[in-house]
């Protein structure tokens, strides 16, 4: 069982900066394909971004695209979010995945098998 553990969330006002991170428990995170999810009051989780087992190649949604970086450090089994030029639009609870096998749908919830508590990011105007 592998455990995911988010920090890094915050209060931040528009147009501000946060970096979440997500360590995991076991040595298999350097196996796992990797990915941060958010979910807004009154919303479904949503696909923010995804980073292969490597970090060689990393996906976004379009509405953070050029904003925010996914990145991953296999050595300390930890994958950050850098997040840019952040919008009341981008408050959410933040959340990060790990899906044991890489399956295409990076975007597809059901595409991962672990799931962290989750992060609270509020962006004021």
């Amino acid at each position: 069982q592998v455990q995911l553990v988010e920090s890094g969330g915050g209060l931040v006002q528009a147009g501000g900066s946060l970096r979440l991170s997500c360590a995991a428990s076991e040595r298999t995170f350097s196996s796992s394909f990797m990915g941060w999810f958010r979910q807004a009051p009154g919303k479904e989780r949503e696909f923010v971004a995804a980073i292969r087992t490597n970090g060689g190649r990393s996906y976004y949604a379009d509405s953070v695209k050029g904003r925010v970086a996914i990145s991953r450090d296999n050595a300390k089994n930890t994958v950050y979010l850098e997040m840019n030029g952040l919008k009341p639009e981008d408050t959410a609870v933040y959340y990060c995945a790990a899906a044991r096998a890489y399956s295409g749908a990076y975007y597809y919830l059901p595409s991962y098998d672990y799931w962290g508590q989750g992060t609270q990011v509020t962006v004021s105007s």
